[in-house]
């Protein structure tokens, strides 16, 4: 006679990418958003949000080279003032 096991209900895989991180993004870049973002090394950047893609976000510096960041290498980000 066969062991009968209870049915394995598996949680289905997240989306690669979701609304609320547009949502996020499209807001910073349109109110042209000073922000500051902490890098994992302890770096810290000052800048502007251009455009955002699954990997990365381009930043736009005043008065420093605009920069190319891979989203695995940000800790935190937040709005100056903020």
């Amino acid at each position: 006679m066969p062991v009968s096991r209870p049915p394995v209900n598996k949680k289905p895989v997240p989306p690669d990418q979701t609304n609320a991180e547009n949502f996020y993004y499209m807001k910073q870049m349109q109110a042209k958003t000073p922000m500051v973002i902490s890098l994992t090394d302890g770096e810290v950047i000052q800048g502007v949000i251009e455009w955002y893609d699954k990997t990365c976000l381009k930043v736009n510096r005043e008065g420093a080279p605009n920069l190319l960041l891979f989203k695995a290498n940000i800790k935190y980000m937040y709005k100056v003032g903020d």
